[in-house]
């Protein structure tokens, strides 16, 4: 009898296989290329690593293979196997993509690894198999072949993770390499360097920051959230490579554990360090607030004692940095104490008389050291954008931009992408993107927009917050009881993550009838278009990853 059919079944398994670990590499990346993280992921559901139709495929291919050998002899069967194992391999149809695989030179080593891992093992173990079992045993060959094939198969998840462990020499040097390559480009630029980090609010402040500076000076900006130490150095090498014109260099700085930040400030050093805020944004991953808190003080132990520290006092954890004494020059900036008490406390910026409508935000900067004050302006919406914006004036004014010039600037200020952007749409509608990310204190912001809105119906679409750890319930709750006051109608994107949103709403008056829970974000967007018009307003809150 003819290997043939084997050959087919085998490379039906490989191929399948090799789909899988590519689908499954998508996810990885997702996970920013942490083992640790992927497999969490994977774990929290069993069709992740066991799908319900390859297993059920293989399985009756099985019984109808054995049940064939008894009447038709040996070939039908691995015929048979061949279809099945066709059927079992075919990809599963994604059933909404936001985050396409990027063919980034490490995503593609990562599959030549998993690729290597894996169908070495397949290959090993079933040439070992056939030249065990002898010619005769075709239907023990066929199902052994297919057993071999399907282990292959559903064990992708671990091809990805020997992957990434055999090309982790190769990495390291590379990162190495790209380390070293940034630091010597920063080291002959020399420019000053201002870090920025918090649990939020990093990349907004960082991009009003460095178009305050351009009034005056030459800023660059680590682009989008390009805030770990890997992306701010391909930032540097690949835009300051050949331009040693930068006198201000903006890193903002990310972080999911401790020592993060410590890494990146070996990196770019800052002479002037901001912290935004210290709250439950990736507290899962942190574990507590208090670690949260250590892990962006690294910013302030990271800067030099003659260097410059700007604090949000009105968050109860930086103010406690702040407290600490480190450096010797320290601006604070509050939105939410008296004249009075911010005089006591010793706040360097004030903002008072906030005003905020559709149009954008005003209010009153004080400098209270100096008693100068001007009247800031913006098209930003966003009431905790007066932070981001007084931290902002603190910087640009101690570097000697003229309050009134640095008010003008503000003027021209844009909202960073997805991030309380306001647009409307040809049919009339209000589209306010806030889907970037929320997080507690933002929300509030961008519901509050959404209420601003008197003409029509007021949509929110939103999965919720997560990450938030032990915070996600109550937090979520939370969310839900404002949204039932600034919406007329709510969509929720997934049924798990919501159930606190929909417990909390139900708890108050909201017309339930107004209220969606649907699978993905394509329904929502198609509901709301069906069912929105001229003067409707809907605020996009949030956006999961596709590992949600």
């Amino acid at each position: 009898m003819s290997e043939f059919p084997l050959a087919v079944l085998a490379a039906t398994w490989l191929l399948g296989g090799s789909l899988r670990i590519y689908q499954q590499a998508r996810f990885y990346q997702i996970e920013e290329y942490s083992s640790g993280r992927y497999l969490r992921w994977a774990l929290r559901a069993r069709t992740r690593l066991l799908p319900a139709r390859p297993l059920a495929a293989w399985l009756l291919g099985l019984a109808i293979g054995g049940l064939l050998s008894e009447a038709t002899g040996s070939l039908l069967p691995q015929i048979v196997a061949i279809i099945a194992s066709a059927i079992a391999v075919i990809p599963l149809r994604q059933v909404e993509v936001k985050q396409k695989i990027a063919a980034t030179s490490r995503m593609k080593r990562l599959l030549a690894g998993a690729w290597l891992a894996g169908a070495s093992a397949f290959a090993l173990t079933l040439v070992a198999t056939i030249i065990y079992l002898p010619l005769s045993a075709s239907l023990i060959r066929a199902a052994a072949t297919s057993a071999l094939g399907f282990v292959f198969f559903s064990l992708a998840p671990l091809w990805l993770i020997a992957g990434n462990t055999i090309m982790q020499p190769v990495e390291s040097a590379l990162r190495r390499r790209y380390l070293r390559q940034a630091a010597d480009i920063l080291a002959a630029i020399d420019p000053k360097i201002i870090g920025i980090t918090g649990s939020y609010g990093k990349t907004t402040t960082k991009n009003f920051l460095r178009d305050i500076l351009s009034a005056r000076f030459r800023a660059y900006a680590t682009p989008k959230s390009y805030n770990t130490l890997m992306g701010i150095s391909l930032a540097i090498n690949r835009d300051l490579a050949d331009d040693y014109r930068t006198e201000y260099f903006i890193s903002e700085m990310g972080a999911y554990v401790e020592g993060e930040i410590e890494r990146i400030c070996q990196l770019t050093p800052p002479e002037i360090a901001i912290v935004t805020e210290v709250g439950p944004q990736h507290l899962e991953r942190f574990g507590s607030l208090e670690s949260v808190k250590r892990a962006k003080y690294e910013i302030i132990r990271n800067t030099p004692a003659n260097g410059i520290a700007v604090f949000n006092w009105d968050n109860d954890y930086v103010r406690e940095m702040a407290e600490a004494g480190h450096p010797a020059t320290i601006l604070t900036v509050s939105r939410e104490l008296t004249t009075e008490a911010a005089r006591a406390a010793g706040i360097s910026w004030l903002a008072t008389q906030i005003r905020e409508s559709l149009d954008g935000l005003a209010f009153t900067a004080q400098h209270l050291p100096s008693g100068e004050r001007a009247n800031i302006e913006t098209a930003v919406v966003g009431e905790h954008n007066v932070t981001n914006l007084l931290l902002c004036i603190a910087v640009a004014y101690h570097e000697g931009i003229p309050l009134r010039e640095i008010a003008m600037r503000i003027r021209r200020l844009q909202p960073a992408e997805s991030r309380l952007v306001l647009k409307t749409t040809a049919a009339g509608i209000t589209i306010i993107n806030d889907a970037y990310s929320a997080n507690p204190k933002g929300v509030v912001s961008a519901l509050k927009v959404l209420g601003m809105h008197q003409t029509g119906a007021r949509l929110l679409i939103t999965p919720g917050m997560i990450e938030l750890g032990a915070m996600h319930e109550e937090e979520n709750r939370k969310l839900g009881l404002l949204a039932a006051q600034q919406a007329t109608d709510i969509i929720l994107v997934g049924k798990t993550q919501t159930a606190p949103i929909v417990e909390a709403i139900k708890s108050t008056s909201f017309d339930l009838s107004r209220l969606h829970v649907v699978d993905t974000l394509k329904e929502s967007v198609d509901w709301y278009q069906r069912n929105l018009g001229a003067g409707d307003a809907v605020l996009f809150l949030n956006d999961l990853p596709d590992t949600y």
